[in-house]
């Protein structure tokens, strides 16, 4: 698409956003992909082709029930306007910015910065040590793991911070960020 998606950035939220409160990371690739599901919903995706990135993966404006994804993306703030292809979305993206929606409600990382490497400095790593016990993984298509302290696979479980991982206080702040 021409806009990129934040399955590959980090954000970390600004206090007083409830899913994001108290500057703690927020799976922001998780609620993107959400979103995306959302505007989809059971409508057929039509994309048409505008180029090819340097590893030969298609670049292209995708519409379903003729709403160009691109555009809500980017303008509900999860995804940014790819300005290397297109200056197409820059408007919607200036409007989220503006108005703090999704990526812009708190501090992030540019998938494209994220990609090489670029990351937040993060204060959740001592969520552990102040009784938070749930660990919040993302699973390999994106999706979240949580894993209760005695299940199968806590022991063996690491949360990754740079990856979009946390640490979860109770079931019911897991439920509000899902």
């Amino acid at each position: 698409m021409v806009s990129d998606h934040c399955h590959s950035c980090e954000c970390l939220g600004q206090s007083g956003h409830r899913q994001r409160g108290g500057g703690v990371a927020w799976l922001c690739g998780a609620a993107a992909t959400k979103a995306l599901r959302n505007l989809i919903g059971g409508a057929q995706v039509t994309c048409i082709q505008r180029d090819k990135d340097r590893y030969g993966r298609i670049v292209a404006v995708c519409h379903a029930n003729s709403v160009d994804l691109n555009a809500a993306m980017v303008l509900s703030g999860m995804a940014l306007a790819y300005r290397k292809y297109s200056d197409d979305y820059t408007g919607q993206e200036a409007s989220a910015k503006a108005a703090g929606r999704g990526l812009w409600a708190g501090q992030f990382v540019a998938p494209w910065d994220w990609r090489r490497g670029k990351r937040l400095a993060s204060e959740t790593a001592a969520n552990d040590a102040e009784g938070c016990r749930i660990k919040g993984n993302i699973g390999s298509k994106g999706d979240c793991i949580y894993h209760l302290p005695g299940g199968r696979w806590y022991d063996r479980t690491v949360i990754t911070v740079a990856k979009g991982e946390r640490w979860f206080c109770s079931e019911g702040e897991v439920s509000t960020a899902e």
